[in-house]
């Protein structure tokens, strides 16, 4: 019996970065931060993988375009709206998309203590989908 590919593949983004305004302080309000964005989106490539032709796949280029662009122009005040937004942005850029995980780090969150980053991950799919929480 032959299991269905659905949910096999991903695309895999890493450490988008993007100098940005969000965040809830006063001061992430005013002054632009770095942030970093990684993010899996469940495409079915095999068509891509046999006719190596970028029709038959989600195009990351555009893809890492329309996040950056998001990210940069608009402003929240918590990470998780921010990454919900994202993963929106992406499921609906291409229906092909049946699945996005995003990430998002501060990279310089205003915290006194010695801290790498912070950041939130959301698992979106599409209506209906209920593996998007896996």
């Amino acid at each position: 019996m032959s299991v269905p590919h659905r949910g096999r593949d991903r695309i895999e983004i890493r450490a988008l970065r993007v100098v940005a305004t969000h965040g809830a302080l006063p001061e992430e309000r005013e002054r632009a931060q770095p942030f970093e964005l990684d993010l899996d989106l469940w495409v079915d490539t095999v068509a891509a993988g046999a006719n190596d032709r970028l029709a038959d796949t989600v195009d990351y280029g555009v893809v890492v375009d329309r996040v950056a662009g998001l990210v940069r122009e608009t402003s929240f005040l918590l990470l998780e709206a921010l990454a919900d937004a994202v993963a929106r942005a992406v499921t609906e850029l291409d229906p092909r998309v049946e699945r996005v995980a995003v990430v998002v780090r501060k990279l310089e969150p205003p915290i006194a203590e010695d801290l790498g980053s912070v950041g939130v991950r959301v698992v979106r799919g599409r209506p209906g989908d209920d593996a998007a929480g896996s």
